[in-house]
């Protein structure tokens, strides 16, 4: 039942206390989001994945700044090692955009035991995928480096790299299915507290792994991966924590754990488009750094430069993306079709603002953007280029939010007409 402070009962999960029928301590705060204004519950869920965000940004940026003081072959070959992100996130968006969709429609009919079933799949297909990563990962990366990399010295550095960003990678499968259930029932701030904490670490641990300060032994671009593993670590602990708290309305239930096909294809499949999208770009990032190679490592080092700006303006139409699945996909569950069509109207007119602003910045401030990172001029003509070049189709990341709503096969036919609310 839905009680007036707008959180979820199990509806069973009750005990008998001194001849009194008492309600068990099972559910933790979480957010009906079909009712209410929809543009408020965008706003808000979108401020919590904005911080987020932001701080994600932020880690990118610094991160990049202190990588670009080991020179010119460390930032093309981080950059050439940042592909495999791409890969990942193709990966992750499939699983993430399913277990939200499944989750939140489950949320939407009020039914706490198929909720609490979708999420431990949603685990035990997040450690099957993350594992195959994990092989795949570390069988192929030294011929990957060398595929990629303009000359050895960078192929040395990117095969460093990825020893410990793939690791990282594939626990981020896991962090990524419990961060997305989060989001399915409206919690929204434990994944900001969570997330927000976990980059800070990394960008505090970052130039003491990567110059050795302190212990006088520099690990150069593997101390930026080691950073980015050891926070995963930690956000992957912190949310398992979370889950195995008494009162969490999501909960590990061993008893779910049996795989069940069918339920990983309905989430696969639903999250394939967003997917598709995201394995289109990691064949796009492969084939331009196929053609830079030639041009050498300042050529490569400008574009994943231009990238990482390109990747940062983006932050905030994606954290508008994550906020509109659950809305949307709350009140498909609940058969509300006009406020899926609503959610819709409201987040493109917002992603089509945010768009035009970054857009207009690519376009008269490449330079400067690019200069912050790098003072080779190779590199800032390269990464002016990409800059400019890319914000004249910046609007069209507004398919982000157009793909997000509903989450389902069925989405359109609910957007098309009117259903029995």
């Amino acid at each position: 039942m839905v009680h007036a402070a707008g959180t979820l009962s199990t509806g069973g999960a009750c005990e008998r206390r001194g001849g009194r029928r008492v309600s068990a301590p099972f559910s933790l705060a979480m957010q009906d989001l079909t009712t209410g204004p929809i543009t408020r519950h965008l706003l808000k869920t979108t401020g919590f994945m904005l911080v987020t965000m932001l701080f994600q940004t932020l880690y990118f940026l610094i991160d990049l700044y202190w990588v670009g003081r080991l020179g010119t072959a460390a930032v093309a070959a981080v950059g050439i090692a940042g592909n495999l992100t791409f890969i990942v996130l193709a990966l992750t968006q499939m699983l993430g955009v399913g277990t939200t969709a499944v989750i939140s429609h489950a949320v939407g009919r009020k039914d706490a035991p198929d909720a609490v079933m979708l999420f431990n799949q949603a685990q035990v297909l997040a450690m099957v995928t993350g594992a195959l990563f994990l092989v795949i990962g570390l069988v192929t990366r030294l011929p990957y480096a060398r595929s990629m990399a303009a000359d050895t010295r960078t192929a040395e550095l990117a095969a460093q790299y990825l020893a410990w960003f793939v690791p990282a990678m594939a626990l981020q499968f896991g962090l990524v299915a419990m961060s997305a259930a989060l989001r399915a029932i409206g919690n929204f701030k434990t994944g900001m507290v969570v997330g927000t904490a976990t980059v800070i670490l990394n960008m505090l641990l970052a130039p003491f792994l990567i110059f050795g300060w302190g212990t006088g032994r520099p690990l150069g671009v593997a101390g930026a991966a080691i950073a980015s593993l050891v926070a995963i670590v930690a956000g992957l602990v912190w949310l398992t924590a979370y889950f195995r708290k008494v009162g969490s309305f999501l909960r590990f239930d061993p008893r779910a754990w049996r795989p069940r096909t069918a339920v990983w294809k309905r989430m696969l499949g639903i999250g394939l488009p967003s997917g598709v999208e995201f394995g289109i770009t990691t064949v796009y990032l492969a084939l331009v750094y196929s053609i830079t190679r030639p041009f050498g490592a300042a050529a490569q080092a400008g574009f994943g430069i231009g990238m990482r700006i390109i990747q940062a303006g983006f932050m905030p139409v994606v954290a508008l993306a994550f906020s509109v699945a659950p809305v949307a996909g709350q009140n498909f569950g609940a058969r509300l079709a006009q406020r899926v069509k609503d959610t819709f109207k409201d987040a493109a007119w917002m992603a089509v603002a945010l768009m035009v602003a970054f857009a207009l910045a690519c376009h008269f401030l490449p330079g400067p953007l690019v200069r912050v990172f790098s003072k080779d001029e190779g590199v800032i003509a390269v990464g002016t280029e990409r800059g400019f070049s890319r914000a004249r189709t910046a609007v069209c990341v507004v398919a982000l939010v157009s793909a997000a709503p509903v989450g389902s096969p069925d989405g359109a036919s609910l957007i098309a007409r009117d259903v029995p609310q």
